[in-house]
């Protein structure tokens, strides 16, 4: 199907572009959210008639987005979860617990703006897509962590999980008898060395 493009629609072209799309994606995505028109004669004239408007509405609403995007610079947000030892969280990190913390710090986001490209399932720091409007989008840092003190090291480039296994093989070894049964705990061979 053929339609005629409202807004810049990323991947696919800018205001006033006639592209090719498949009919689901057009019925589905970009008719009902007013991104495209069918191409044909009739639309064809609106359009052009009105031309001018939607560039100006398209600026002006680019320019509030602008505007949006000064206030999200070095925008920071800390999530703490609860993972298992090897730091993969128990479930993920949904588009929506991305925006409750957003919309909690100030910034005035929706679902449909936040681009999570792969899901984040395990605890770190990672960089997170907010498109603000087709034309301007900002990226905000999302540091996922188990506790406040864990996401404050991953914050100051600590690699936490590294850090952790480290401290694992200087903690408690046991002693080694090589004539001990199978199994047996240090206690038990010293009980049965002296009975």
């Amino acid at each position: 199907m053929d339609v005629i493009l409202l807004e810049r629609v990323e991947k696919l072209g800018a205001i006033g572009d006639v592209v090719k799309v498949k009919d689901g994606f057009a019925r589905n995505f970009l008719l009902p959210r007013k991104k495209a028109l069918r191409a044909n004669e009739a639309n064809r004239k609106v359009f052009e008639a009105n031309r001018a408007r939607i560039e100006s509405d398209n600026a002006a609403r680019r320019g509030e987005a602008e505007k949006d995007a000064g206030s999200f610079k070095d925008a920071q947000i800390t999530l703490i979860r609860q993972a298992s030892n090897t730091g993969q969280l128990y479930g993920s990190v949904a588009v929506r617990d991305l925006v409750d913390s957003l919309n909690a710090d100030g910034h005035k986001v929706s679902k449909s703006q936040v681009v999570l490209d792969k899901p984040i399932k395990a605890i770190g720091l990672y960089e997170v897509r907010v498109a603000l409007h087709p034309e301007v989008s900002v990226t905000v840092k999302v540091n996922v962590a188990r506790s406040p003190e864990e996401a404050e090291m991953q914050a100051q480039g600590v690699d936490v999980m590294a850090s952790m296994f480290e401290r694992d093989e200087a903690g408690f070894t046991e002693d080694y008898d090589p004539n001990a049964e199978p199994g047996a705990t240090a206690e038990v061979q010293s009980e049965q060395a002296e009975g």
